[in-house]
């Protein structure tokens, strides 16, 4: 029998050595139904575990006796440099993790030389994320209310983000039966998960002492200061999503916005011509994470084709299921310009704040660096497919969240 991985289980997050042991971390800091709700999947979870298991399916193709002496993680994107080849990916509702989690995350992508996409659905201000310095993109989704949406937009390009990033995934809500359970009525936790709550002080004298509820800050004039709690947000969210919503979106958005466009949620090529065509710059390759439509094929799976398709002219970017820096190497060799991460970095955030935020990307950092040297490959701009391929059937173990399980 194989035995278990033993994971670091205290509090300092110098001492984790890999993202499993962040999140061993902040398993043990948050309320149950926080941590169901950052690491939760749609359905039966099928997909969330493939987004995971396709990674370790792509065999790392080593060439020996290069000199490998200086390895060099920079790269491209939209025209300027960035420090490896990484983004940190839009998520909502961070305050809920820790105090003020959008800024300890955008300080820590910008110490990191990376950008920081932001959520539309943060709870800290799109304004107090541009004054960090980070390199800002903005994530929104299509709202029926369009004038509300310009809005928005025209706040986004008076602070200076770089990129606005259309989610086109969601337009319909996914299936998310651990979040339902978690509340006998919207936004009230069961009597379980408020006893659970009690269980976690930390956590308690982080974020609801004497903070309380994290508000949302970006849903525009449609909740006006002193409504944008949670339960209004998630009433407003459930009535402006768009499920009529076309490719005249992104046309439309292609008028209004001067600056980057990015459509994320493309899974095929077809729709990444089509993104090409309605003159996004850039497409992220996404499932939502494994969040919407359960038995939707990876992304890492799907990279490939995408990057055929488009050429090597546009920016293509791919999310979901990355947990070691190894991943983000097969990510460049198989066509992307950068990976976005969105749970790895969460990790760290909900164990250590943005001590522990920082530490997942010097995490990832250094195990890209470690990667490179190990496949012969000193510059990571010259990583490509000749550098990875795929087993014929899976060569490990099956894995759990990092650790390798037995039957």
């Amino acid at each position: 029998m194989t035995p278990k991985r033993r994971l670091y289980r205290g509090r300092d997050p110098a001492r984790a050595h890999s993202i499993a042991e962040l999140r061993a971390m902040a398993a043990r800091r948050l309320p149950n139904f926080c941590f169901e709700y950052l690491e939760g999947g749609a359905d039966d979870e099928l997909t969330l575990a493939y987004n995971r298991r396709a990674f370790d399916e792509l065999l790392l193709l080593p060439r020996t006796l290069v000199d490998v002496s200086c390895c060099e993680l920079a790269v491209p994107l939209f025209g300027a440099p960035i420090e490896m080849p990484a983004l940190i990916a839009p998520t909502g509702f961070n305050g809920l993790l820790t105090h003020e989690g959008d800024r300890l995350l955008a300080e820590a992508a910008r110490a990191a030389g990376i950008p920081f996409c932001q959520s539309m659905v943060s709870t800290l201000a799109l304004e107090e994320i541009a004054a960090t310095g980070v390199r800002h993109w903005m994530q929104i989704y299509p709202f029926k209310d369009r004038v509300n949406l310009a809005a928005l937009l025209r706040r986004a390009e008076h602070a200076g983000v770089e990129a606005i990033v259309l989610t086109t995934d969601a337009a319909v809500f996914g299936n998310r039966e651990w979040d339902r359970r978690n509340y006998r009525a919207p936004m009230k936790l069961s009597a379980r998960n408020l006893i659970d709550v009690a269980l976690h002080p930390r956590w308690v004298a982080d974020v609801l002492v004497p903070h309380g509820v994290p508000r949302f800050r970006n849903l525009g004039d449609a909740l006006p200061p002193g409504q944008d709690s949670a339960r209004n947000a998630a009433t407003f969210l459930a009535a402006q999503m768009d499920p009529a919503l076309t490719w005249d979106e992104v046309r439309r958005l292609r008028q209004q916005w001067p600056r980057k466009l990015l459509v994320k949620g493309v899974l095929l090529a077809e729709d990444a011509l089509r993104a090409q065509a309605a003159g996004a710059d850039g497409v992220i390759v996404s499932n939502h994470g494994g969040r919407q439509l359960d038995t939707a094929p990876a992304p890492i799976a799907q990279l490939a084709a995408v990057r055929a398709a488009v050429g090597a002219e546009m920016t293509v970017i791919v999310d979901s299921g990355l947990r070691r820096g190894s991943d983000f190497v097969k990510a460049r060799a198989l066509g992307a310009d950068a990976a976005m991460a969105g749970r790895a970095t969460l990790y760290g955030l909900a164990a250590a704040g943005g001590a522990g935020a920082a530490r997942a990307l010097e995490i990832l950092r250094t195990e890209m660096a470690r990667t490179l040297g190990l496949i012969g490959c000193p510059q990571m701009a010259a990583v490509d497919a000749r550098f990875v391929g795929a087993a014929e059937r899976e060569p490990w173990p099956a894995r759990e969240h990092g650790k390798f399980v037995t039957t």
